[in-house]
């Protein structure tokens, strides 16, 4: 009499489900007493394809992360992207633009003042609306500010149940020292977190917006600059484009500040209190 076939896939399934179960109970058939005990019965148990490497990864990413405060993994202030509370939509929109984030600190007269967060969709009003009655504050959501003692655990857990995505960081003065994200967090545990507006560094120095109308990262290698545009700006004594701005200023420059250098015209679109960020280029035509 022929074995059923189907009975016989059923069967091997069936082992195949209590053996992988039998791992995972040896796995764990000694209490671990702390943390590290843990993580190395979890190591083994990858060691013995109980999990996959990239199961590993991510265990090992949350339990890293109780231990871990805010402090660890913040955007410095210094490398934030803000915008001012009295910015119109042709100062923002090319920073909003160039930089790709979502959400945007909104201050006024420093970055200590913080005034909301914009979000980038609520900028889609503009398309239907125009600009004419156009108020900032009308349509920027409340900031959330916490210290850098924060641990990220718990941090996560508010932005999950507070259904919010950044976070104002404050020091022990008081004063601003940086922001983070639902996504910093996250990467903490899974690992980098890339999308369609990551672009490669290669590609992201100089971006044309119009007809003789661009938008310039102050970083922007000058023989970069000088290929690109067929300009011809000295090599020799800065490397980036921010540089020869600072010399033309003769001071470190406020946002909308203009140079004409050369007959290439320079509009700071962002800067903080220490360098030059993005610039809007008009070149000769």
């Amino acid at each position: 009499m022929s074995e059923d076939p189907s009975s016989s896939q059923t069967t091997s399934s069936r082992q195949q489900e209590k053996s992988w179960l039998d791992k995972v109970l040896n796995a764990f058939s000694a209490e671990p007493k702390s943390r590290e005990e843990l993580l190395e019965i979890i190591r083994e148990a990858a060691d013995n394809k109980v999990v996959n490497p990239d199961e590993l990864e991510i265990i090992q990413g949350a339990l890293d992360v109780a231990d871990q405060q805010v402090r660890e993994i913040q955007v410095p202030r210094s490398q934030m992207v803000c915008i001012n509370i009295d910015d119109q939509p042709a100062d923002l929109l090319p920073t909003v633009i160039e930089s790709g984030h979502s959400r945007f600190p909104v201050v006024g007269e420093s970055t200590d003042d913080i005034r909301g967060i914009l979000l980038a969709k609520d900028l889609l009003s503009l398309i239907l609306n125009g600009t004419d009655n156009f108020v900032l504050e009308n349509i920027i959501r409340p900031a959330t500010i916490i210290p850098e003692s924060k641990r990220l655990n718990v941090l996560l857990r508010e932005f999950r149940e507070n259904r919010y995505h950044m976070a104002l960081v404050i020091d022990e003065y008081g004063g601003i020292s940086g922001l983070v994200t639902i996504e910093d967090i996250l990467e903490e545990i899974v690992g980098e977190i890339e999308d369609e507006t990551d672009d490669d560094a290669d590609d992201a120095f100089i971006r044309k917006v119009a007809d003789n109308d661009y938008i310039v990262k102050a970083l922007t290698p000058i023989e970069d600059f000088n290929e690109f545009f067929g300009s011809g700006f000295d090599e020799d004594e800065f490397d980036t484009i921010g540089g020869i701005l600072m010399r033309a200023f003769g001071h470190l420059p406020q946002r909308n500040e203009v140079a004409d250098i050369d007959g290439y015209q320079f509009r700071v679109l962002y800067a903080d209190n220490r360098q030059i960020h993005l610039l809007r280029l008009t070149s000769p035509s």
